[in-house]
C-alpha cells in the first residue's frame, strides 16, 4: 500500500478479506503495528493468485491501523476545559469564531487555523461545515475548547477532499471558541453599578465623557482609554460612536459602571477594524465620568443662607469667597481652603468663566451654594492642561465671604455727594489750564481717601485712573484742557464711561 500511496479501505469481518486477515484485523487499536501470519487455508489455498500468489503459500503482513470507524458510529465530542461562567451556547443559525488543529486518528495534522493566525469563522448549523462539525459545535461556550471526532460518512466521505484529506478519513478537530452570536441579537447590557444617587440619566444629544477597556469575548484586551489615561468623549445617539455603543451609552448615570456586549453587526462588522478582527463580539466596560448638555444652563444648588439675605451680589461688585472645585465623579481639582487665603473678583467682568459669573449671581455674604457648570460655560474642550480635563462638568461648593457693592454699570468712579461746579479748577491745582495724569491722580485719590468719591472695587488704582485720564484726554497729548474735560453726562453714553 506504500508503493501505491494510499491506504486499503475495507470492512472487517463481512467477507471482503481473505479469512485470516479479517480475523488477525478484529482488536487492533489505532497506530499498532502487527506482524500477521497467515496460513493457506486461510488465505488463497492451493490454487493461490496467478501472478502474484503462489499456490499454498504463507502470507505475511506488516500491518499499521492508521484510521477506523464504524458505520454506527456518531460524532464524539469530549471537553477538556470549560469556563465557570457559561452564560450562552453555541445554538443552530449562531455565528461562531473559532481556532482548531484538525489531525486524522493518527495524529497527522492536516490543516490548522493557529498556523494561518485567523479563526475560523462560520455559521452553525445551516450546512455551511461539514455535518459533523455542525454537531459538534452545538452547545459549546466561549472558550470552551473540544476534541470532536467525526467519522468520515459525516465529514468528507469516500471521496475525501480531493487536497488534503483522503477518502474514508475520520477526523479530529481540537476546538477553542472565541466568539458566539446570533444575526438577531441586540446589544447586552449586564454588572450594572449604579450610584444611589442618579438625578438625571444620558439621552441622545448628551455629550458624555467615560472610561473603558474593550475586550473580544475571550478576554483579549484591544483598547483601553486607561492606557492612554484620557477619557473618550463624545455625543451619544448621534451616530459619532458605533451603533451599539450608541445605543449602550444611553441611560447611563455619572458614576455608573456597566458592561455593554456588542454584536458584530452593531459593532465593526465582517471587516473588523485594527486589532478587532471581522465578526467579533466586543465587550466594553465602562465608568461614566460625566455628561452632560449643549443646551444645559449652570445649576445652583442652595445649601444654606443666613436669615438676614437682603444683600444680594450684582455685576460689578467686589466679592470674596472660598470654593472646592472638583468634577461630577468628586476628583478634587483645586480648593482656596488648601492656599489658605479667598478668590476675590469683580463680578461680571470677566475675571472667572462665565459660569462661574451665572453662578456668583444674587448670593448673600454667608450664603454656601453648589455650582455645577457645563463644559460651555466653563473651560470648554480644551480644558486647561494638567488641570482641567477637556469638556469636562464642574462642580464647585462656594461660601461667600465679603461682598463690596459696586458701581453702576458703565462707571469706574462715582461721588458721593454733590459734584463741584468747579471741578477742573480744583484738579487744576497750579492754574494753568492744563492737567496732567500726576496732578488727576491725586485729585482722584484725595477724593476716595475723604469719602467723597468711590471707585470701583477690585480693579487696579492706577489702571482705573489712567484709563479715567485718557478718555479726557482726547487729542491724546498727555494734557487734560477745559474744553476737553466733561462729566459723564455730558458724555455719550456709548463713547466714553469715565466721570
Amino acid at each position: 500500500s506504500y508503493d501505491r500511496g494510499s491506504t486499503f479501505n475495507v470492512f472487517v469481518g463481512k467477507g471482503q478479506l481473505i479469512a485470516g486477515m479479517d480475523k488477525a484485523l478484529v482488536g487492533m487499536c489505532v497506530n499498532e503495528r502487527r506482524i500477521i501470519k497467515i496460513p493457506p487455508k486461510l488465505a488463497y489455498g492451493s490454487e493461490g493468485v496467478a501472478g502474484v500468489i503462489p499456490p499454498n503459500a504463507v502470507l505475511h503482513f506488516d500491518v499499521l491501523l492508521i484510521d477506523l470507524w464504524n458505520s454506527e458510529d456518531e460524532v464524539q465530542v469530549q471537553t477538556y476545559f470549560k469556563p465557570e461562567k457559561c452564560p450562552r451556547t453555541v445554538q443552530v443559525s449562531d455565528f461562531v469564531r473559532y481556532h482548531y488543529n484538525g489531525t486524522f486518528l493518527d495524529g497527522t495534522l492536516f490543516d490548522s487555523s493557529h498556523n494561518r493566525m485567523r479563526t475560523y469563522d462560520t455559521y452553525v448549523g445551516i450546512g455551511w461545515l461539514i455535518p459533523g462539525m455542525d454537531q459538534g459545535l452545538l452547545g459549546m461556550c466561549v472558550g470552551e475548547k473540544r476534541i470532536i471526532t467525526i467519522p468520515p460518512f459525516l465529514a468528507y466521505g469516500e471521496e475525501g477532499d480531493g487536497k488534503e484529506i483522503p477518502g474514508q478519513a475520520s477526523l479530529v478537530f481540537d476546538v477553542v471558541l472565541l466568539d458566539l452570536h446570533n444575526p438577531k441579537d441586540g446589544i447586552t447590557i449586564e454588572n450594572q453599578q449604579v450610584p444611589e444617587s442618579c438625578e438625571r440619566r444620558s439621552q441622545a444629544g448628551d455629550f458624555l465623557r467615560y472610561h473603558y477597556n474593550g475586550t473580544l469575548l475571550d478576554g483579549t484586551l484591544f483598547d483601553s482609554s486607561y492606557s492612554r489615561n484620557r477619557t473618550y468623549d463624545t455625543y451619544v445617539g448621534k451616530g459619532y460612536v458605533i451603533a451599539g455603543m450608541d445605543e449602550g451609552l444611553l441611560g447611563v448615570c455619572t458614576g455608573e459602571k456597566r458592561r455593554i456586549i456588542i454584536p458584530p453587526h452593531l459593532g465593526y462588522g465582517e471587516e473588523g477594524r485594527g486589532k478587532i478582527p471581522g465578526s467579533a463580539v466586543l465587550v466594553f466596560d465602562i465608568h461614566v465620568v460625566d455628561f452632560h448638555n449643549p443646551s444645559d444652563s449652570v445649576s445652583i444648588t442652595v445649601n444654606y443662607k443666613p436669615s438676614n439675605c437682603t444683600v444680594l451680589s450684582k455685576k460689578g461688585d467686589y466679592l470674596k469667597y472660598h470654593y472646592n472645585a472638583s468634577l461630577l465623579d468628586g476628583t478634587l481639582l483645586d480648593s482656596t481652603h488648601s492656599l489658605g487665603k479667598t478668590y476675590n473678583i469683580v463680578l461680571g467682568s470677566g475675571q472667572v468663566v462665565v459660569g462661574m459669573d451665572m453662578g456668583l449671581q444674587d448670593m448673600c455674604v454667608g450664603e454656601r451654594r453648589t455650582v455645577v457648570i457645563p463644559p460651555h460655560l466653563g473651560y470648554g474642550e480644551d480644558g486647561v492642561e494638567g488641570e482641567v480635563p477637556g469638556s469636562a462638568v464642574l462642580v464647585f461648593d462656594i461660601e461667600l465671604l465679603e461682598l463690596v457693592s459696586g458701581l453702576p454699570e458703565g462707571y469706574m468712579f462715582v461721588w458721593n455727594g454733590e459734584v463741584s461746579p468747579n471741578l477742573f479748577e480744583e484738579i487744576d491745582q497750579n492754574h494753568d489750564g492744563e492737567v496732567l495724569l500726576e496732578e488727576f491722580s491725586e485729585y482722584i485719590q484725595a477724593q476716595v481717601d475723604s469719602g467723597k468719591g468711590k471707585l470701583a472695587p477690585g480693579f487696579d488704582f492706577e489702571k482705573i485712573v489712567k484709563n479715567m485720564f485718557t478718555n479726557q484726554d482726547r487729542d491724546g497729548n498727555g494734557k487734560v484742557t477745559a474744553e476737553e474735560f466733561k462729566l459723564k453726562d455730558q458724555e455719550a453714553k456709548e463713547e466714553h464711561d469715565e466721570l
